[in-house]
């Protein structure tokens, strides 16, 4: 493991200053709070609405303030609330995580029911305050429980402008700017694997890109199931390892497939997919009379951060015609590091590779691509050719309308805000974030292989994503001889820790077991790119789990 600790940043800025974050107004003198953090959250008005025919009324006491649009007072609100952390603030006065309530207690905090109108406003505001405050902050470094995080500040600034244009991507006509941003990214992207030429587009998420791939691989295989469907077809079989994404298996079923129809190759001691139970899974199913056709290679699985070995996979699919898909929705950030990129050799051999920015380079949601190299297929594979947005005599260039290839109509602008980020950070700047975050996680592997109690899942850390997993041990299971009662026992350990640091705001840190492996319940500390994570981060928040266990 590295000892390479050039991403240590301060954790305030540095004036040295530190701004506490603003406590919330009472209303009628009514507060509620929560794990003793002193926030304000005031109850909804109990006042009648005045009906107006142009909507809501201000009330009668409206301040200048109140008389800006409402959007506006939600922007100021933002601010108030330092939505995203605009100030890293010392341990004991940044406002707790999370404010964790059960369904039942949150639906009396936040009133759900809809019907009548708010009485003003004010009130509206103070709901909208109400849902910021009792939501989780996932811009905060101590959020680690998923695979993205905070937003690029850029980014953020991006998507504010999409949303206040409120256009679709499906034609140049309506979204002109946006339609070139986006095939400049497609196109940047696709130098950055290797390939000279292609296509792609953005979907709704990784899963969506998956779902993009098995269509392209059964149409250039088969462009007949387009018009005839797949009635009378030999069974089609994906391979896919066990530890990949759900998404595969789903993909599978929408497509037709059938779930019968997927299977899943065994790992080695890392997670990753193993290229002779591949080869073998596939002379097997040419024997029993079913057609092999895709296999998804995975670059940063979801639990261990594996990386497939893409090269002595893509030489199977090649022996036998097969359509490579690189999932590199969470680790494919690496390509665009000097420092990680082999940890993606050979993608440049695949047919298609999902990756998703809004993980591990903190674009805001959502912010997903996939790209191929096979020009031309992907419009071939969707097209439904409506006339009424899609004409062909057109005063313009009618290939910029890219809403023909999408499995959607219409579809968000999710290309402008990774347009901007790239602009503010260049190519350099981007790669600075993924070594940080890269860093990030091997220092914490560092820390967990040496603190008492701490145990990590995996031999080794230096062939993963920015993937940190570990069991931690509380002293009173320590020196025991590891029965199945033992493990029973440390399998509870995970969830009351967990448990714990929701109650108390303090931290989020996922844990799950992996019935691939016969591991019992484990942590996964995950490191993004936003916010850029310090050692004093890493250790506050290995120090945090170690106190709520040792307190169970």
């Amino acid at each position: 493991m590295t000892g390479d600790n050039s991403f240590i940043t301060a954790s305030k800025p540095s004036d040295g200053t530190v701004r506490a974050s603003r406590p919330a107004a009472a209303c009628n003198g009514h507060v509620t709070t929560h794990n003793g953090a002193g926030k304000a959250i005031p109850p909804p008005s109990t006042a009648k609405p005045t009906y107006h025919m142009n909507g809501i009324t201000n009330g009668t006491a409206s301040k200048a303030a109140e008389t800006r649009p409402f959007y506006q007072r939600v922007l100021a609100l933002v601010e108030e609330l330092e939505l995203p952390c605009a100030v890293q603030h010392e341990r004991d006065s940044r406002p707790p995580l999370l404010r964790f309530h059960q369904p039942s207690e949150l639906a009396q905090l936040l009133p759900m029911q809809l019907g009548e109108p708010v009485a003003s406003e004010d009130e509206l505001l103070q709901l909208c305050r109400r849902a910021a405050e009792l939501s989780v902050r996932t811009d905060d470094v101590r959020f680690r429980n998923q695979l993205f995080g905070g937003m690029d500040k850029y980014g953020l600034a991006g998507a504010l402008l999409t949303e206040c244009l409120n256009t679709s991507q499906y034609t140049y006509e309506v979204s002109p700017v946006f339609t070139l941003c986006e095939a400049e990214l497609l196109a940047k992207v696709r130098r950055i694997i290797g390939w000279s030429s292609g296509d792609g587009i953005f979907a709704a998420g990784g899963s969506m890109s998956n779902q993009y791939a098995l269509a392209m691989a059964r149409y250039n295989r088969h462009p007949e199931v387009k018009t005839q469907g797949m009635f009378g077809a030999k069974p089609m079989v994906v391979f896919t390892s066990v530890d990949s994404h759900y998404s595969i298996m789903k993909a599978a079923n929408w497509h037709g497939f059938g779930s019968d129809n997927v299977v899943q190759v065994g790992t080695d001691s890392l997670g990753r997919m193993r290229p002779d139970l591949l080869l073998e899974a596939v002379q097997r199913v040419l024997a029993e009379g079913r057609e092999p056709l895709f296999v998804n290679a995975t670059c940063g699985t979801t639990v261990l951060g594996a990386y497939d070995p893409v090269p002595a996979i893509a030489d199977i699919c090649q022996q036998y015609g097969l359509w490579l898909h690189v999932d590199a929705c969470w680790g494919g950030a690496a390509m665009l590091s000097r420092r990680w990129r082999h940890l993606l050799t050979g993608v440049e051999r695949a047919d298609s590779v999902a990756w998703n920015p809004h993980k591990m380079l903190g674009a805001p949601q959502q912010c997903a691509l996939i790209v191929t190299r096979h020009e031309g297929l992907m419009h071939h594979c969707n097209s439904a050719k409506a006339t009424y947005l899609f004409q062909q005599d057109k005063f313009y260039d009618v290939s910029y309308d890219t809403g023909d290839k999408s499995i959607q109509c219409g579809r968000k602008v999710d290309a402008f805000k990774l347009w901007v980020m790239w602009k503010a950070h260049g190519d350099a700047g981007l790669e600075r974030i993924i070594d940080t975050t890269f860093a990030a996680s091997r220092f914490c592997a560092a820390e967990v292989a040496r603190r008492p109690g701490f145990r990590p899942v995996l031999p080794s850390n230096d062939s993963q994503c920015a993937n940190v997993s570990f069991w931690y041990v509380p002293e009173a299971l320590r020196g025991q001889e590891e029965t199945e009662e033992w493990w029973q026992r440390l399998n509870q350990v995970a969830p009351r820790i967990k448990e714990g640091m929701m109650r108390s705001g303090s931290l989020m840190v996922s844990y799950q077991p992996l019935p691939s492996k016969r591991f019992h319940n484990f942590f996964r500390l995950v490191f993004t790119g936003a916010p850029q994570p310090s050692e004093q981060d890493v250790t506050e928040a290995l120090d945090e789990i170690a106190r709520i266990a040792e307190g169970l």
